[in-house]
């Protein structure tokens, strides 16, 4: 089962997390953004969010659309 993490009015699926210091040349390091887009392309997200030891690799959740058939709802 995959993690749903709601962030303002979005809701995401959580694909995968990585330590922030995953991403860094070397421990203690600031990540490197490049890398961490080209993981999330790799793992076929849409969005990054990060929290204060984690990036969290998202899909997110789309609102549903739909049409009405003419008829009203009365």
């Amino acid at each position: 089962m995959r993690s749903v993490y709601r962030h303002g009015d979005n809701a995401y699926i959580i694909k995968d997390q990585k330590p922030i210091s995953y991403f860094g040349k070397i421990l203690g390091e600031a990540p490197n953004m490049e890398y961490v887009q080209m993981y999330m392309q790799w793992r076929e997200c849409d969005h990054v969010l990060r929290n204060e030891t984690h990036f969290m690799f998202c899909e997110t959740i789309k609102d549903a659309e739909y049409e009405l058939d003419g008829d009203s709802i009365d």
